[in-house]
């Protein structure tokens, strides 16, 4: 069993967090994160030390601690430094590019007939390196990572060409094609 809930989080100094009940609310330099916590997870917060108890004695009320302290360690890192996520695309006539006023669609040429629009959520930002390399920026970890896998399921990467949208640090294994 993980004992994960039982390390407490030290607070960097520029965190503020607001408790009230069951709702926590953790703003930083980047922005502002709110999560609501399962009625099995007692959260104390005193001289920037957040610590976190099970209210009931099973597996399952630590099960819930652990998972809240996991993230709220990711909003803290969220709104002090943010998360980000690198796009490549692999392939002839492939592009990113960025279109609208705050830059908050994505237009891609995948090889389809029509070019293949996305429209960013709040808080998500994007940022191109090059018309093949796109990153995705934000504060919550979980937006950041559904977007990238989002754009990703546009074209995923081919096996056998290797043609497609990739993750920075992703290996694609070619397969060999079939031999006479």
């Amino acid at each position: 069993m993980s004992r994960i809930a039982k390390r407490s989080i030290i607070v960097p100094k520029n965190v503020i967090i607001k408790i009230n009940k069951q709702e926590v609310v953790i703003k930083g330099i980047k922005g502002r994160l709110k999560l609501i916590l399962h009625d099995s997870v007692q959260i104390n917060y005193k001289n920037n030390v957040l610590s976190f108890k099970s209210r009931i004695s099973s597996g399952i009320g630590w099960m819930h601690a652990g998972t809240s302290r996991s993230l709220i360690n990711s909003m803290i890192i969220g709104v002090t430094i943010g998360f980000f996520k690198q796009l490549n695309l692999v392939g002839v006539g492939y592009r990113f590019s960025l279109e609208g006023s705050k830059q908050e669609k994505i237009v891609m040429s995948l090889g389809y007939s029509h070019s293949v629009i996305y429209d960013l959520p709040i808080g998500i930002s994007a940022e191109l390196k090059s018309q093949t390399e796109i990153v995705i920026k934000g504060i919550d970890k979980r937006l950041v990572g559904q977007v990238a896998e989002n754009l990703r399921n546009f074209r995923k990467p081919d096996a056998y060409k290797g043609k497609g949208i990739r993750y920075a640090n992703e290996f694609v294994r070619i397969k060999e094609a079939k031999k006479k």
